[in-house]
């Protein structure tokens, strides 16, 4: 297969410098959602305790590659957002560079640099790419492992692939669908469909490279899980976290609705459609010809291996997953984006130029909310409530120093936790589990035990939603995927019997801040205990 004389470590090196050119405006972010609640606190829990089970949060099984680089970042250069966010992105380059190599050995250096442009430039990944997530490692190295594959380099494969089931459990998935697919081979090859593998036999130490190879990653993860229940008594995390990721989710009809999402979150997920489309479309034209010979395509049998891994993270990830996050199927899009960019160049004459476009659709992405229900952390959404939760709690912490605040999570750890960066110190925290109209009321009942509200919207909603009109599908999304609707800012203010101090909204997110009738008075009286020196040690907060 073609090669380009181009040197990897000059090629990483670009990579580099484009992207954190790119993400220059994020890096000095506080840490959002999944980051505050579980990485963060993980990734410190090993640097200041070198302890691999986390203490402060409660442990999710997940192994420990990406905790340990990021604390191996902050032990070198300093615990702070932007280290952190430094240490992603170089993940995310070598990630980028393990699409390049990909693209370049099933393809050509062309529909290499093109694939590897596009991946770095679609939402879901731009927007991972500097987050403390383990998703973006996990396909990074899967991309490394499937390169070495196919390139028949079977025990390099493996060190790749037991590299990416280290950074997330899930990752053990790529090697298990090729060992399934290398299998299946095998036995048809020695049957009656033996001809369809006529000109693939291999000699034995192949096959046997092929079988085996994918199965060594399950010894390190089997490994870690059994250090993991040694230290914890559970295998796959806590029991709330395996029953709200496993347990509950084995139903048929929420296993259909989360396979239909699965699909479009692969094939046409923040404008990815439109790549689809075009290829599509572009199949229906004949193949171009460089002189008198025709554009190649990519092997058929690279395509069955992308094919098989692609259907393998939709079916499972359909089938297991509480939360139905675009960023799980990370090692699927860029495979989809390799094959597309290929086909266009197989059969578009002005190939570079539809890429370009959806490039830039791509780039458009990053700030355009679509009119369906997505997670912020998919785009630059998350880059609005990170700021809107700062300003708000600054507010918070500058006018009721000594408040008991009442929210919910993740606002209650942004609240409690200076060292996620919204905070100077902590403040004292009443927690419920999220602004429904029934959780609010039920707020409403031990009013006296707060003295201001720090509400916010936890879930992008639409203007005007493609779906959300019909009630069914809100009734299915409650059912299956855990959805609640937030209550309104000034609906709230009004149940809890306060008066809304602080409002902001930006792009379908906003956060309020009310207080309560008795607030000033309490503070008043707090104040003048803090001046004559009568008060006590701070309370813990609520976590």
């Amino acid at each position: 297969m073609p090669h380009s004389r181009l040197r990897p470590a000059a090629v990483l090196a670009a990579i580099f410098f484009a992207i954190f050119l790119l993400h220059i405006p994020l890096l000095s972010l506080p840490y959002f959602w999944d980051e505050a609640g579980y990485y963060v606190p993980a990734a410190r829990d090993l640097l200041l305790h070198g302890s691999l089970i986390p203490s402060t949060t409660v442990s999710n099984a997940h192994p420990p590659l990406v905790l340990a680089w990021i604390a191996l970042w902050w032990k070198c250069c300093g615990y702070a957002p932007i280290v952190t966010r430094s240490a992603m992105l170089v993940v995310a380059a070598f990630s980028l560079l393990g699409v390049f190599r990909l693209a370049e050995r099933v393809a050509d250096t062309s529909v290499a640099i093109a694939a590897t442009v596009c991946t770095a430039l679609y939402p879901v990944f731009f927007a991972q790419s500097s987050l403390a997530q383990v998703d973006l490692a996990a396909a990074g190295l899967t991309f490394w492992g499937l390169s070495s594959y196919i390139a028949d380099r079977w025990a390099l494969a493996a060190l790749w692939f037991s590299l990416a089931a280290l950074a997330k459990e899930t990752a053990i998935l790529t090697p298990m669908a090729l060992a399934g697919w290398e299998l299946l081979r095998w036995i048809a090859g020695r049957g009656k469909w033996s001809y369809l593998w006529r000109g693939s036999q291999a000699r034995s130490h192949r096959r046997h490279g092929q079988l085996v190879s994918p199965l060594i990653p399950l010894v390190p993860l089997t490994l870690w899980f059994g250090y993991h229940y040694s230290r914890t008594g559970f295998v796959f995390g806590n029991p709330e976290f395996f029953r709200y990721n496993v347990a509950a989710t084995l139903n048929p009809l929420r296993f259909l609705l989360a396979l239909a999402l699965r699909l479009w979150q692969s094939f046409g997920y923040l404008h990815l459609w439109i790549l689809t489309g075009a290829t599509l479309l572009a199949m229906q034209l004949p193949p171009l010809q460089d002189g008198d010979v025709e554009r190649p395509r990519i092997a058929t049998r690279v395509q069955i291996i992308f094919f098989v891994v692609i259907a393998t993270y939709i079916i499972f990830m359909a089938l297991i997953g509480g939360a139905v996050l675009a960023r799980y199927l990370l090692p699927v899009v860029p495979l989809v984006i390799i094959l597309a960019v290929s086909t266009l160049r197989r059969r578009l004459r002005y190939w570079t130029a539809a890429v370009a476009a959806i490039a830039a659709l791509f780039v458009a992405a990053w700030v355009w909310n679509p009119p369906y229900g997505f997670s912020p952390e998919d785009n630059l959404a998350y880059r609005d409530y990170v700021v809107l939760h700062e300003n708000a709690e600054r507010f918070t912490e500058a006018r009721y120093p000594t408040a008991h605040v009442l929210t919910a999570w993740p606002g209650s750890d942004e609240l409690t936790r200076p060292w996620l960066g919204y905070m100077t110190r902590p403040m004292q925290v009443v927690r419920i589990e999220n602004f429904s109209l029934e959780q609010v009321i039920s707020a409403a009942d031990f009013r006296q035990d707060f003295d201001v509200a720090m509400v916010f919207s936890t879930k992008y909603e639409p203007i005007h939603p493609m779906l959300d009109r019909w009630k069914a599908w809100t009734d299915l999304k409650r059912r299956f995927f855990g959805y609640e609707r937030d209550l309104p800012a000034v609906a709230a203010a009004q149940i809890l019997g306060g008066r809304m101090v602080y409002f902001q909204e930006r792009k379908g997110q906003w956060v309020a801040v009310m207080e309560m009738d008795k607030a000033e008075v309490l503070n008043a009286m707090r104040h003048r205990r803090v001046l004559s020196g009568d008060v006590g040690g701070p309370r813990d907060g609520q976590n």
